[in-house]
């Protein structure tokens, strides 16, 4: 499962989620219940998530949290902005980044999807080389029922693939 939110302003678990875009950036502020009712976030008329960003930005925590050291983002500019700012973050960050995943998808590392013809597809050839090499191990063993048996296996699993294998 992947690891709880804290609150921006305090360090308790954050229950009140904002979201922000202006001009394709996004500002994302997390708040606990307690801080989410002292800024006036459940009141809508009296409150401005540009005053909150301001004051966040203007007071941060400070935290013992990791940073790249290719470009500096931290932890937390990754949690505002939902993106990583260098190629390095990804090492940077792989502590907080693969439970994340893991819980998300099924793995931390992407090995893509092969579709269902395909898989059928490669499975009748490996089958058609399979009956090819027992045919010539027939033939050579002089063991001609097996091999006209194959043939016919053979000739059966062509016509299944459409006639594109031609005999070599």
């Amino acid at each position: 499962m992947a690891k709880s939110l804290k609150c921006d302003l305090c360090a308790k678990p954050a229950t009140v989620h904002l979201t922000q875009i202006v001009n394709n950036k996004i500002n994302k502020v997390d708040l606990c219940e307690a801080c989410a009712q002292a800024k006036g976030v459940t009141d809508p008329s009296g409150f401005s998530l540009a005053d909150l960003l301001l004051k966040s930005a203007l007071n941060p925590e400070p935290r013992n949290e990791a940073q790249c050291e290719a470009c500096g983002y931290t932890q937390q500019d990754f949690k505002k902005s939902g993106r990583f700012g260098c190629p390095a973050c990804y090492d940077a960050f792989a502590a907080v980044l693969e439970p994340a995943l893991d819980s998300m998808h099924k793995g931390v590392s992407h090995v893509g999807k092969v579709p269902q013809k395909a898989i059928a597809r490669r499975s009748l050839y490996e089958k058609l080389t399979h009956l090819e090499t027992e045919l010539d191990l027939a033939i050579k063993a002089e063991r001609y029922e097996d091999a006209a048996r194959y043939r016919d296996e053979i000739h059966e699993v062509r016509q299944a693939v459409g006639s594109k294998v031609r005999k070599s």
